[in-house]
């Protein structure tokens, strides 16, 4: 550890009159025990890094004296240029400022982000699709969308370039371009960190409320907090919580999370097929009035189904938090987690839809899914530490899925000072950042309660990052054998996954417009 490569540029370049007078960038301590090599398109081309002790002439380009042990994955690259710039920015900012994660956490945090509220609604779909659609359609998804992680964590990396691609927009970047993606993937992504967070304060104040409601029922002579107070006491803990540095720090959080969320799935599966089907259930599909209705009512089941997907965008993320290099690079790990996580998805996905058609057909509540059913149809005959327990579940599950989902946006608000300061966030600009954030969604989720009911609309948006987009990038940036078998299936899932989210959207306007939605702003 102790051997020490000296990089240089030679023969020495003249350097301009004007660059003399550039400050020099200091890079932290933390960022000399990063395994990475990063070129974040936060350092601009004006930045250059030098170790502080370095002396410099003023005719002869500096010289980087860094030890073996920085950026083993990117000695290819050294190599062939003779110098390595590094990248502070990264080694500052809470997705890449600690990369000492593994298998383990990378599980957690897929697992977390992964599995939510969204899943509830799952039977909803299969009332319109019904048995054999419902479960096809289920199980395809569920294949493309592994697939789609599967090309993701493959290109997180590049052995040839040297390149780690942190972020899902970084990579969208690389692939598209900078422009193209402001345009193709800016919108889904923000909605996918900030709208899932809405979502979480909006369901997790409603299992507040069902908690209070269940444990003290008729006995507590205390005044139960109003509704817009509860969404103030969950925004409250998830801004507490959201102090956490860096995403490997919230490792523990997510393991609490997915274990609440396996628990609240398993607990309202099994409880609604231990309670049996209700009386006169049916399993005939819901057929709309004309063939344009019941076509569109079909393509907003599929969203619904899509939307029950989700953590695309932060699967990079998850992957920056490990150590990579030639010998041990990141994605031999990353893919054992995701594998674990996605098994327990599916064990809880499959059961949930298949059981809860089964156990309520048509009269699955659209609002609500599933855990609406367990409260209104099975709320007088379980036990009050079942509905109790499943509704603590829901509410630890979503505080940390508010973590996770919310680090993407304090990344991004950090960056903004690290560029313009060349330095770390202060603590206290840290706690402001994630308290600004987080009172900002407990303000569109009392002004916008009802955004779960466009749970179709939003399936279509966010489709093409999920199961089109990671398509087009590996063609992009791997360039397979043109007409090879890698290349028909790459072009067709994506042009497919395109097409989807057009319709998708399109059937869910529709029949937003058609059955209408009750809207009731700042009416919690």
């Amino acid at each position: 550890m102790g051997d020490v490569n000296e990089i240089g540029s030679y023969p020495g370049t003249p350097r301009p009159a004007s660059a003399a007078a550039t400050p020099p960038i200091s890079a932290p301590p933390s960022q000399f025990h990063s395994p990475s090599l990063t070129r974040s398109p936060l350092l601009s081309a004006d930045d250059h890094i030098q170790p502080a002790t370095t002396k410099t002439s003023k005719n002869v380009t500096p010289r980087i004296r860094t030890p073996r042990f920085i950026t083993p994955l990117g000695s290819p690259i050294r190599r062939a240029l003779k110098l390595t710039r590094l990248d502070p920015h990264d080694a500052w900012l809470p997705i890449t400022e600690s990369r000492n994660g593994n298998a383990y956490y990378a599980a957690f945090h897929t697992l977390c982000s992964g599995i939510g509220i969204q899943a509830l609604v799952l039977p909803v779909a299969f009332t319109i699709l019904g048995w054999s659609w419902g479960i096809i359609a289920l199980t395809l998804a569920f294949i493309w969308q592994l697939y789609t992680l599967y090309l993701l964590v493959q290109l997180h990396e590049s052995t040839e370039t040297g390149m780690r691609y942190s972020r899902y927009l970084q990579l969208c970047g690389a692939a598209f371009g900078e422009r193209l993606t402001k345009w193709l993937a800016m919108f889904p992504i923000m909605y996918l960190s900030a709208g899932t967070c809405v979502t979480l304060v909006i369901i997790g104040a409603q299992s507040c409320q069902l908690f209070f409601d269940t444990i003290c029922g008729g006995t507590c002579s205390a005044q139960p907090p109003t509704t817009v107070e509860w969404y103030l006491i969950f925004t409250s803990a998830a801004v507490l919580l959201s102090q956490l540095p860096n995403l490997n720090s919230i490792a523990g959080v997510s393991l609490v999370g997915a274990i609440t969320a396996l628990g609240y799935c398993t607990l309202i599966w099994v409880v609604s097929l231990a309670e049996g089907r209700m009386p006169g259930v049916s399993y005939n599909p819901v057929r709309g009035r004309t063939e344009v209705v019941r076509n569109f009512d079909v393509l907003n089941a599929l969203g619904i189904i899509a939307f029950a997907f989700r953590g695309h965008n932060l699967i990079l993320e998850i992957q920056a938090t490990m150590p990579s290099d030639e010998k041990h690079p990141s994605r031999v790990p990353m893919w054992k987690g995701v594998k674990v996580a996605y098994t327990l998805v599916a064990m809880c996905l499959f059961p949930l839809a298949i059981v809860g058609y089964w156990a309520y057909g048509q009269m699955i509540p659209a609002d609500g899914g599933m855990l609406t059913a367990l409260f209104a149809f099975h709320g007088q005959d379980t036990s009050e530490f079942i509905l109790g327990l499943t509704s603590l579940f829901v509410i630890i599950s979503g505080l940390s899925s508010f973590q996770i989902y919310a680090m993407p946006t304090f990344d991004d608000m950090e960056s903004l000072y690290v560029k313009k300061k060349k330095k770390a966030s202060p603590w206290w600009l840290r706690a402001m950042f994630r308290a600004f954030f987080g009172y900002i969604v407990f303000f569109v989720a009392v002004a916008i309660p009802f955004l779960a009911s466009f749970a179709g609309l939003v399936g279509g948006i966010s489709l093409p990052v999920t199961l089109a987009y990671p398509c087009f990038m590996w063609l992009k940036i791997k360039k397979p054998k043109v007409f090879g078998p890698r290349w028909w299936l790459n072009w067709s899932l994506g042009l497919l996954g395109m097409a989807l989210s057009g319709v998708l959207i399109a059937a869910s306007l529709f029949v937003i417009i058609d059955r209408g939605v009750e809207v009731s702003f700042f009416n919690p």
